[in-house]
């Protein structure tokens, strides 16, 4: 029986360079109070902010990035662009936005599948996680969701269970990402269930085809899918949470359903940056994303896509992505998961 919850034991060098800028960066924020620490750790963008997400417009990265950037611009007095570069599970946009210079003026999305579960997969993804980017803060935690289209006749997770059983191979399933992919295979690996998987660069496309019925299932934020479950194009499964979401009120979390193993992997977006970025800048842009966070109207937008605002500090943020690139990596290593 798998342990998803079995932690492993890093390499010395994972996240080192990572651990070290966060230690520096938590002893600066500590030491430093009130208008002393602005003065001293004060970062204001010297002219447009590029914050890269790595899928196509219309999901849930990138609505994300846009309230948040909006919210930027007014803060800065500077225009904060959205920069779509998607392609291979994320990794093409994150190597782009890795590379930049490390000043604060670019800023990437930090999207779990490509921090803690695409080094699993893939031997080269264009850069490397542990060296090469720095977390600055979580932004939301949300459940991932499985829809069907209305041809599929199963209206819960365990009737798919039964079907998918009944009919090995048949039913496909998509994802736009590493990180929900896992949870359909985390449900195969424990039920032995067999769904076929279709990778796509993005939501958009992937609910293009459910919709459409060229796949049975998809497996996305509810950001992507929500309005087509309320309008009865698709209907929502399962939740791959402990809590449910106020735009998904009638869809069962993975708990209720009867599967307790699912119902602790949620999915999460945050900000990061090139390494070698500043400490000073890195708890700036810190502390002015929280504050975006924080405002009552933006926890509103978010939450209307079915997305849990959530903030953090750089610390825990890393600590968050340190403990899922080691639950991936077990389920990865002990289920064979291979990229396709």
């Amino acid at each position: 029986m798998l342990n998803v919850s079995r932690r492993l034991k890093f390499p010395q060098r994972w996240f080192s360079r990572l651990a070290v800028n966060v230690g520096v960066i938590g002893l600066l924020v500590s030491t430093l109070t009130g208008a002393q620490a602005f003065a001293q750790s004060a970062f204001k963008p010297t002219g447009p902010v590029k914050i890269v997400v790595m899928f196509p417009p219309g999901g849930g990265t990138d609505a994300v990035a846009r309230i948040v950037g909006e919210r930027l611009t007014d803060l800065w007095q500077q225009q904060v662009i959205i920069e779509n570069k998607a392609g291979a599970q994320g990794n093409i946009g994150t190597a782009y936005a890795s590379k930049a210079t490390p000043d604060g003026q670019t800023l990437m999305i930090a999207h779990q599948g490509v921090m803690t579960v695409n080094p699993h997969l893939y031997k080269d993804m264009g850069f490397d996680v542990r060296k090469d980017i720095v977390p600055v803060g979580r932004l939301t935690q949300q459940p991932f969701v499985l829809v069907a289209h209305p041809s599929v006749p199963a209206n819960t997770l365990k009737e798919l269970e039964a079907l998918a059983k009944s009919q090995p191979g048949k039913l496909s399933y998509g994802s736009s990402a590493a990180g929900p992919q896992l949870a359909v295979e985390l449900f195969k690996f424990i039920t032995g269930a067999d769904l076929l998987h279709v990778a796509y660069k993005g939501a958009g496309p992937a609910v293009i085809d459910v919709l459409a019925g060229n796949i049975n299932l998809l497996v996305a934020n509810p950001t992507s899918v929500a309005q087509h479950v309320q309008a009865g194009r698709l209907r929502a499964l399962v939740l791959f949470g402990a809590q449910g979401v106020g735009v998904l009120p009638s869809a069962p979390t993975a708990i209720d359903a009867g599967y307790p193993a699912l119902g602790d992997i949620p999915e999460w977006y945050g900000l990061a940056v090139p390494a070698l970025t500043p400490v000073a800048v890195i708890a700036q842009l810190n502390k002015d994303v929280n504050a975006v966070l924080a405002e009552a109207s933006v926890q509103k937008r978010i939450s209307a896509l079915g997305l849990n605002a959530s903030s953090s500090t750089p610390a825990e943020f890393l600590e968050q992505i340190n403990r899922d690139y080691a639950r991936w990596g077990s389920l990865i290593q002990k289920a064979g998961i291979r990229f396709e």
